[in-house]
């Protein structure tokens, strides 16, 4: 074989395998059941709209001092591996739970990230969410805790009176200072990072005061802010949980309409005007707010093996 046909044939097989990854990718959204104690929930899609049940638990909580597992954030790292934070407890724990798996099923030994351990009067650490930022190859840990009499207390109480706080770590060993991530004025939680090119990010949010409730956006031109022009909100009250995919020319934002227990979205072009998709997705009943994560269809098959054995376990 000449040295060009070599070439050529190298780069037709790397082009094909590229195409065969792509053609792979399935989504996993994480999730859990109320009260929270079970653990670690799992669905699956091929087109971001329409999800099936894989079950669970895949993960039980074993860290924090009431062994909950909500709010489950999964991030997949540039070598494959899946990251997972969440929230350990309504109130007292001053950090969050973390583990990693290379195929969803096997697990690492859990930690508790005492990133509030500082702050004495810290009331709780809920939501914690991921963001992998691929500009300095980091992982960004943003999550809403209350510091009584820290902040105005405008409509809330004292004991629920949220802001975002964020760390920053590369191999999740060693974490950076904790810090203020947003304090828009208002008690906030539930916020998430989307990146839409290089210096262009949104903040998907969660204004939690009693009046409000619902979501809304802002704007950056770097992952940790400062975020300004914030939208008006584009969801009705008592929603909360949003996570973010990205479809061909536009978004979809997934939120848990807690109050009336529905799964809605919405899609937009821009994250200035947002349609209701709600009645064009399927979600399966009793699921609760996670993140959704690509995966690869030999991990979707794990999954599906490890579902199958715990139904026969459960029967």
């Amino acid at each position: 074989m000449g040295f060009k046909k070599y070439i050529v044939l190298i780069l037709c097989s790397a082009f094909l395998a590229s195409c065969s990854s792509k053609s792979d990718e399935v989504y996993i959204f994480s999730s859990f059941r109320e009260p929270g104690t079970e653990g670690l929930y799992l669905l699956y899609s091929y087109d971001g709209y329409h999800w099936k049940n894989l079950g669970g638990p895949y993960l039980e909580p074993k860290v924090g001092d009431s062994h909950l597992m909500r709010d489950p954030s999964i991030e997949r790292g540039p070598d494959g591996t899946f990251h997972m934070v969440w929230t350990t407890g309504w109130k007292g724990d001053r950090g969050f739970g973390y583990a990693s798996s290379e195929d969803l099923v096997n697990w690492s030994k859990q930690q508790f990230i005492p990133a509030m351990e500082h702050e004495p009067t810290t009331v709780n650490v809920w939501a914690p969410e991921l963001f992998y930022d691929d500009e300095k190859d980091r992982y960004i840990i943003l999550w809403a805790s209350t510091i009584p009499h820290r902040f105005p207390k405008g409509q809330e109480a004292e004991d629920n009176n949220h802001r975002m706080y964020y760390t920053t770590t590369k191999d999740f060993e060693v974490f950076s200072e904790t810090k203020l991530f947003l304090d828009p004025g208002f008690s906030v939680i539930d916020a998430t990072i989307v990146k839409r090119a290089k210096d262009d990010y949104v903040l998907v949010l969660k204004d939690n005061t009693r009046p409000e409730r619902n979501l809304s956006v802002a704007f950056s031109d770097d992952p940790l802010g400062p975020y300004e022009n914030y939208s008006e909100p584009f969801t009705k009250k008592f929603t909360e949980g949003p996570t973010v995919i990205e479809k061909q020319n536009s978004w979809i934002i997934y939120y848990d309409a807690y109050e009336d227990k529905e799964y809605l979205a919405v899609e937009t072009k821009e994250f200035k005007s947002f349609e209701d998709v709600s009645g064009e997705v399927q979600i399966p009943e009793g699921h609760k707010h996670g993140t959704i994560v690509k995966a690869s269809e030999t991990v979707l098959e794990h999954l599906k093996n490890k579902a199958q054995e715990i139904r026969s376990q459960e029967n």
